[in-house]
């Protein structure tokens, strides 16, 4: 997805894009990732005062799995972005910080949106809330069901000293 932006900074119409952009990236980049639907992509794109504005929306719908239990979980991530663009030899000391300089008149937009689809997704993604996770020494969901295992553990080191009082 191409946008020229110096014909956009030069014009004032605003031009609208939809695209739908593949993911297949996603699951390399992330691991806990199960699957990923397409990148549905909708933007307007238009010049004012020297500087390309790009608006928008993506979404997609995102199958994690949970950091606690493994199990499943589905996302549906929409990310609004408003992006400002400015040729770089237009480009003065006194800019504001974001606006983003560009080195040639056309832009490929599609790794701006990908790296907003990265920053949206959750980082410790979790089935619910209260999620208990999987039991440390046998590996069962304890979301589903208790496990006999003993859960008090002592310090090795301090080990000696559990059956001083004991009589």
């Amino acid at each position: 997805m191409e946008i020229n932006v110096r014909d956009l900074a030069a014009k004032g119409a605003k031009v609208p894009f939809q695209s739908t952009l593949n993911t297949d990236w996603l699951q390399q980049v992330r691991k806990d990732i199960i699957s990923a639907s397409p990148i549905d992509v909708k933007m307007t794109a238009w010049g004012e005062e020297g500087i390309a504005h790009v608006e928008g929306e993506l979404t997609a719908d995102v199958e994690l799995a949970c950091s606690r239990c493994l199990e499943p979980t589905k996302q549906h991530v929409v990310v609004p972005f408003h992006e400002r663009f400015k040729p770089e030899s237009a480009m003065n000391g006194s800019e504001e910080e974001d606006i983003i300089p560009v080195e040639e008149d056309k832009l490929e937009f599609e790794p701006f949106l990908e790296e907003m689809l990265m920053l949206a997704l959750p980082f410790v993604p979790l089935c619910d809330e209260d999620c208990k996770g999987l039991c440390h020494s046998c590996g069962t969901n304890l979301n589903e069901q208790k496990c006999g295992c003993q859960t008090d553990r002592i310090d090795p080191r301090l080990a000696a000293l559990k059956d001083l009082f004991q009589k």
